[in-house]
């Protein structure tokens, strides 16, 4: 009669903890449902920033593209002016750099 009340005992505690487990499970797989579904809206977000980031580069690469369109028309069809423009920008730029050594020149001592 022992055994049986320890067999009845040990048959009841494994249920428990089989019920137990069960609802482990089940909260587990709640748990992993959330997750799932938090990444789930975390990833179409995402799609949405760089779907939009996609088109503003779109946007700038065309602008740019044509910009350069218009600035190579303007270089063709004025070669003598963007010429002279050059040669004046490289004459204030030396002349600057002879201007800036010139103020900051040190002391020569040649010992």
């Amino acid at each position: 009669m022992a055994e049986t009340t320890s067999t009845a005992g040990a048959s009841k505690a494994a249920n428990e903890a089989q019920d137990a487990m069960k609802k482990q499970i089940a909260e587990l797989r709640r748990e992993i449902s959330k997750i799932n579904r938090t990444l789930s809206d975390q990833a179409e977000e995402a799609q949405g920033w760089y779907d939009s980031a996609a088109e503003r580069a779109s946007r700038a690469a065309r602008q740019l593209r044509s910009q350069a369109h218009t600035v190579s028309e303007t270089v063709q069809q004025n070669p003598g002016t963007v010429s002279s423009a050059m040669v004046l920008g490289g004459v204030v730029g030396v002349l600057l750099g002879i201007a800036i050594a010139k103020s900051s020149e040190p002391e020569r001592r040649w010992f």
